[in-house]
């Protein structure tokens, strides 16, 4: 099995961050410390990642929560931040990552797994799952930026576009991506000078966050998690 492969079925992280972790020289076989992908793992071999030994994880967990504004989506914090995670940390002692991310500012729905197969297919553009946010402005949202925003938006080097929108007033509305770059939605908006006071995402899939209180988590059913596979079965 490859080495991020692995990695990933131990619930350290997403595949592609495990290649990462591989890059940045974190993960040693067998007491090498190995920098490049390719590596493969065989039944017996010793793998450790900062130091920790890992393993396959013996159960899979899917868990939706609700993020508040003011948390943050990150395994630490040096300036000592409320953690995300934290906020399942009583009820569920396996170590869980999130799929993707919400800013710290951000509110809403995000996933928690150990299963780095199930967020890559999250994660991945090529497997095109929406996600849907509330945005709420500070001034008007002309239609025409959304308009422009739909059909693609050039910001500096960057190139953003929305799948769909719906507004919901002069001064809120939902967008909804496939490949959301970080922070896109507040960085298409501050292009066109306006001030978001709220991005709250609402959607995943077919997952959504009403019934989810601020805070609180629930775990995916077992038709919920086949819905998310199968949408990676041609990654």
């Amino acid at each position: 099995m490859r080495l991020q492969v692995y990695l990933a079925r131990c619930g350290v992280a997403s595949r592609r961050h495990c290649e990462t972790l591989i890059e940045e020289g974190k993960v040693t076989v067998n007491g090498v410390t190995v920098t490049r992908m390719g590596v493969r793992v065989q039944d017996g071999d010793s793998v450790t990642m900062a130091g920790r030994t890992v393993k396959p994880t013996s159960g899979k967990i899917y868990i939706a929560l609700h993020k508040p504004r003011g948390y943050l989506c990150s395994n630490s914090d040096p300036q000592g931040r409320p953690l995300a995670s934290q906020l399942f940390a009583p009820a569920i002692s396996a170590r869980l990552f999130h799929v993707g991310r919400l800013d710290f500012l951000s509110s809403g729905l995000i996933l928690y797994t150990n299963d780095g197969e199930f967020a890559k297919i999250v994660t991945h553009p090529s497997s095109e799952i929406e996600k849907e946010y509330l945005v709420e402005a500070a001034r008007p949202i002309e239609e025409e930026m959304l308009k422009q925003y739909q059909k693609g938006i050039q910001v500096g080097d960057m190139r953003f576009h929305c799948r769909a929108y719906k507004l919901r007033g002069s001064r809120s509305a939902l967008i909804t991506l496939t490949a959301g770059k970080n922070r896109e939605i507040r960085t298409v908006f501050t292009s066109r000078n306006i001030r978001l006071k709220r991005v709250h995402r609402v959607r995943i899939g077919p997952l959504h966050l009403k019934g989810i209180a601020a805070g609180h988590f629930r775990r995916l059913t077992e038709r919920e998690v086949r819905w998310f596979l199968a949408h990676g079965s041609g990654n």
